[in-house]
């Protein structure tokens, strides 16, 4: 359990700034709404982050097994037969058109109420952003993975200026492993900004 809440945590993270670095936009707005709640040299704790919706809605759109025990007859006449190892297809779910609009763009505004957006908590049982899974099974670190991912986040933008790397361009092509991975590790450029 603990190999997975720290592959999976930093996963998110190098996900998330992959996002931020080809989304200047979006980069500069988080650092304004950290800057906002502690300004450019405060220390950023637990409690800051619950005061930023936008960096919770930037690590929601970051985010976008069971075994069957009888004869499973799913809505498109496909049967599930006992003992099959079924996975929710979370991926798909997450760039279904019918449920996100745009699914394929980068846009944490979809998660700001204030925005037009949706308040979906990726915690609850809501089956249209459910990356810890839901239920019984659902995974024990979620509340302890998002916070601390959205920490080091915000301390990241709050410290440093990022941006993409000549020769290694961001590739966001995935392969799965254990966890959904980067094919190509993120390489960045920080540019440490002017603060204490």
């Amino acid at each position: 359990m603990i190999f997975r809440g720290t592959d999976t945590t930093a996963l998110l993270t190098e996900w998330a700034m992959a996002e931020l670095i080809l989304h200047p936009k979006v980069q500069s707005k988080l650092r304004a709404e950290i800057d906002s709640v502690v300004g450019s040299t405060g220390s950023i704790n637990d409690a800051d982050v619950a005061q930023m919706p936008y960096l919770q809605a930037v690590v929601k759109e970051t985010l976008r097994a069971r075994l069957s025990n009888d004869d499973i007859q799913l809505s498109n006449g496909m049967v599930v037969p006992p003992g099959t190892t079924a996975m929710v297809n979370m991926w798909a779910i997450t760039h279904d058109d019918s449920i996100w609009s745009n699914p394929e763009k980068f846009n944490p505004g979809r998660f700001m109420v204030s925005e037009g957006g949706v308040d979906v908590d990726a915690r609850d049982g809501d089956l249209k952003l459910a990356p810890f899974g839901a239920g019984r099974r659902v995974c024990p670190g979620k509340n302890l993975g998002l916070v601390t991912v959205s920490l080091w986040i915000a301390r990241l933008l709050q410290h440093f200026e990022w941006g993409p790397v000549d020769s290694s361009p961001i590739d966001l092509s995935e392969v799965l492993k254990l966890s959904l991975e980067m094919k190509k590790p993120l390489a960045a450029a920080a540019t440490a900004r002017n603060c204490v």
